[in-house]
């Protein structure tokens, strides 16, 4: 009872407490309240060396309920059986008893192992009983249909030779009279009565087999092809001519250029790429399939293989129009070419509306020509004339130019009441220069204070006699505003063209000149064309310049489609490849082949041009601009060639010593995404001349903070230009001396400061101007006069001669016989 009793002070612990009845334990818990459990007893077994064969047992698991909680008066339980004794295993016991324990689980392992492999081999030695039975019934049908085959062919081959005899039976003995001869017929044989007896091969008989298929048979055979069976008989005859070895090699005149790819050359000697490098590689030369060779390289390539050389030049690839002169018999009368030039708004644009009786100028921005117009005007009751409508802007020199090199005849328009203007004058060199006639337009003569007399007063500072001062040239005094005397420029026009007799060949290929190219958004890269000779039809093969194409459509000035273009006739060609430049040849070629040689050759040619460095002189060296020289990037887009072309010039003047414009791309067509992305990364604007950016480059724009200006007339964007570059380079600083003085001594002021007695020799001395201290004409520092005295007043100025006292800001450099130059800064704003 001392036992259950708890201690003073202390607390039974919790947990499992052993309990005085053998077999229980008595389980303590918070509060009081115990529980009293039975314990399972499980007996230990105990091997001994010679039991190892004997299979480990347990005894039976005895549990007893739990008895419930004795009550004080019968606190005595029933006395619990006491287990046996339990010896403890030494050792060795239980290494042995380990052992004894692998053993079996190996046996058990193995014996696994032995059955899965017995179940393995039964499985194959099943499959390949199968396969034999499988294999034994295709052999038994194929001998069966072979054997029925034979038999079949051996019945036929009787029943073909009774057929015959009978038939010779037949032939031989005379028919009586009114029988009729019986229908011989074909032992056919019956298909149900051979397939009897036998499986059928496609579904009994396994796959269809080689063997079979080239026997033939009822298996499902095929027959050899026509094609296998002409190919066995011309192998046949090969064989029998003896021609079974290889063909003869074939020798080739192959054409060498100045340079020649290895894969090119290749195909011209009709050889592997392969062998041509192989070749090379023994020669000591390193080369791939597109790498490029020089012409003697070629030619030891070709004279190796066996090949005969013709050596000819890169410029041989070239088109050259003026050794293909036409017949004169081939020649028939063409239309006159005649281009109006002159000076900006004397009215060019004006005549030819009136003369064309369409209102072109209203379609031009700012009422000026920007760009080559081609038009074709048939008079009333008078033959066709295609007029050239030139710019008059001095940005377009070379537009004027190349409209003068394309002319037969030029008319040359000059406003009455203007007189002769610098282009007026230019126009006039430009038309000497190509040497061809021209008219004087006396235009305007309807406005007040005209005078035609004055003009051709003028022109004779020129060299040029109109008839009315008795020369040979002739001049119409005309209005185009009124309309006036335009059926008497027509006729001069007639009749000179008369006197030249034009002709030219239209059966033949056409060969014209590009007067303009623009990169239009719907219709691709589009040129204006003027045939020289020829007829353009479409579906040609062309070549502008460096760029090549086939003749998509032709449009006529009136934009109406056409199928073909005679000569001195102007039309939009579609199709091109590229955008060309203006002036290029346009010329028909033979194939597509041709077309891509020739434009690549150009190509070629033009890169080469542009990276070409020119060698450097003495000249040159000290014709460039200083190192302080500012450059002012641009890019520059425009809608067609000749006025990117110009608009790049035009700029390109504006720049100076100080300055120099630097158009980093100039291109035809929209403003897109890589020349917005080019700009945010050199810092350029963008300028666009009748030209736009698409969406994704106004976005791109807006993003990266690019400058974009849009133009539609010239001396507008010139003007931009000058004031965006004269603001890159800031006000500018001009000098005014105002004073000059010699330093005659030296004295303190003040603890740091230096005070300079002056002599104001020209001029006068005012306080807070700039000065400049020199030393012997050397620039000792630059200052600003602090203050001024004379005597002790300070003073605001000091006259020439007489003497004061300064006082010089942030400079104590100053010694006796110093010269002092005062100055005053101006800032104006700079104009290019």
């Amino acid at each position: 009872m001392s036992d259950d009793k708890k201690k003073l002070g202390t607390r039974a612990p919790l947990g499992v407490k052993k309990t005085i009845e053998a077999g229980q334990v008595k389980q303590s818990f918070s509060h009081g309240r115990s529980n009293t459990v039975v314990v399972e007893v499980k007996k230990r077994r105990i091997l001994k060396p010679g039991d190892a064969a004997a299979a480990p047992k347990e005894e039976a698991k005895t549990v007893e309920p739990a008895k419930a909680a004795p009550k004080p008066e019968a606190r005595k339980p029933a006395p619990a059986p006491k287990p046996a004794p339990k010896r403890e295993l030494t050792a060795a016991e239980r290494r042995e008893q380990v052992k004894e324990l692998e053993r079996q689980a190996e046996e058990a392992r193995m014996a696994a192992l032995e059955e899965s492999r017995r179940r393995d081999e039964q499985a194959k030695a099943n499959a390949a009983e199968e396969e034999a039975r499988r294999a034994e019934e295709n052999r038994k049908a194929e001998e069966e249909a072979e054997r029925r085959a034979k038999e079949e062919a051996e019945q036929a081959k009787k029943d073909a030779e009774a057929q015959a005899k009978a038939e010779q039976a037949a032939a031989s003995a005379p028919a009586p009279r009114g029988a009729k001869p019986a229908p011989a017929k074909p032992a056919a044989p019956k298909r149900d009565d051979r397939s009897k007896g036998r499986p059928t091969p496609d579904r009994r008989s396994g796959k269809l087999t080689v063997n079979r298929a080239l026997r033939g048979g009822d298996g499902g055979g095929r027959a050899r092809s026509l094609a296998a069976l002409k190919r066995a008989r011309e192998k046949e005859k090969r064989a029998q001519a003896g021609q079974s070895g290889p063909r003869e090699k074939t020798f080739r005149d192959v054409q060498v250029p100045d340079h020649i790819t290895v894969g090119d050359l290749a195909k011209r000697m009709g050889e592997k790429a392969a062998d041509l490098v192989k070749s090379l590689f023994n020669m000591g030369m390193m080369v791939t399939v597109n790498q490029t060779i020089d012409q003697d390289t070629a030619e030891l390539l070709v004279n190796e293989f066996g090949h005969n050389v013709q050596r000819v030049s890169d410029s041989d690839i070239d088109i050259d129009t003026t050794e293909d002169v036409d017949a004169p018999e081939t020649l028939k009368s063409r239309p006159p070419v005649v281009t109006i030039m002159g000076h900006v708004d004397h009215g060019k644009t004006s005549l030819l509306d009136a003369i064309r009786g369409a209102d072109v100028a209203a379609g031009e921005a700012g009422g000026i020509t920007q760009h080559i117009g081609a038009y074709q005007v048939t008079p009333k009751g008078g033959d066709p004339i295609t007029f050239l409508d030139t710019p008059g802007h001095e940005a377009f020199t070379e537009m004027r130019a190349r409209g003068a090199t394309v002319t037969d005849l030029a008319i040359l328009v000059v406003a009455a009441d203007d007189g002769l203007k610098p282009q007026t004058i230019e126009a006039i060199n430009h038309i000497k220069a190509a040497e061809v006639p021209m008219i004087v337009a006396i235009n305007k003569i309807d406005t007040a204070g005209s005078n035609p007399q004055k003009i051709r007063e003028e022109l004779l500072q020129h060299e040029i006699i109109v008839e009315a001062m008795s020369g040979d040239v002739q001049d119409v005094e005309v209005s185009a505003k009124e309309k006036t005397n335009i059926d008497k420029l027509l006729e001069a026009i007639n009749l000179q063209a008369e006197l030249l007799e034009l002709k030219a060949n239209p059966d033949r290929d056409a060969d014209g000149t590009v007067v303009e190219a623009k990169l239009d958004k719907g219709r691709g890269p589009v040129a204006t064309v003027l045939i020289k000779r020829g007829t353009l039809k479409v579906g040609d093969t062309f070549v502008a310049g460096a760029a090549a194409g086939k003749v998509r459509a032709l449009i006529d000035d009136h934009g109406r489609r056409v199928k073909q273009a005679g000569p001195a006739f102007p039309v939009e060609v579609l199709g091109l490849s590229a955008v060309p430049s203006a002036g290029d040849q346009f010329t028909v070629v033979e194939n597509d082949q041709r077309a891509r040689e020739v434009a690549e050759y150009r190509q070629g040619v033009l890169d080469k041009k542009r990276t070409t460095v020119a060698p450097m002189s003495l000249e040159s060296m000290f014709d460039k601009k200083g190192s302080q020289t500012i450059s002012f990037p641009l890019i520059i887009k425009a809608d067609v060639q000749g006025t990117a072309e110009a608009v790049v010039n035009a700029v390109k003047k504006i720049s100076t010593d100080d300055i120099e414009v630097r158009v980093i791309h100039s291109g035809v067509g929209a403003i897109t995404e890589s020349d917005v992305t080019l700009a945010s990364s050199s810092g350029a604007p963008i300028i666009g001349f009748n030209s736009r950016p698409n969406a994704k480059a106004k976005e791109i724009a807006k993003r990266d903070q690019v400058e974009l200006r849009y133009y539609d007339v010239i001396y507008h964007l010139t003007d931009w230009v000058k004031q965006a570059m004269a603001g890159e380079l800031g006000p500018e600083i001009i000098e005014h001396i105002v004073g000059k003085a010699e330093v005659k001594q030296v004295f303190r002021s003040g603890k740091k400061d230096k005070a300079a007695g002056l002599l104001v020799l020209e001029g006068v001395i005012k306080k807070g101007l700039h000065a400049r201290l020199t030393r012997d004409d050397v620039i000792v520092s630059k200052t600003t006069i602090a203050s001024l005295r004379r005597f002790k007043d300070d003073v605001d100025q000091v006259e020439a001669g007489t003497e004061c006292g300064a006082v010089l800001e942030d400079t104590n450099d100053i010694a006796p016989g110093d010269m002092l130059e005062i100055f005053e800064i101006e800032e104006r704003e700079r104009v290019l």
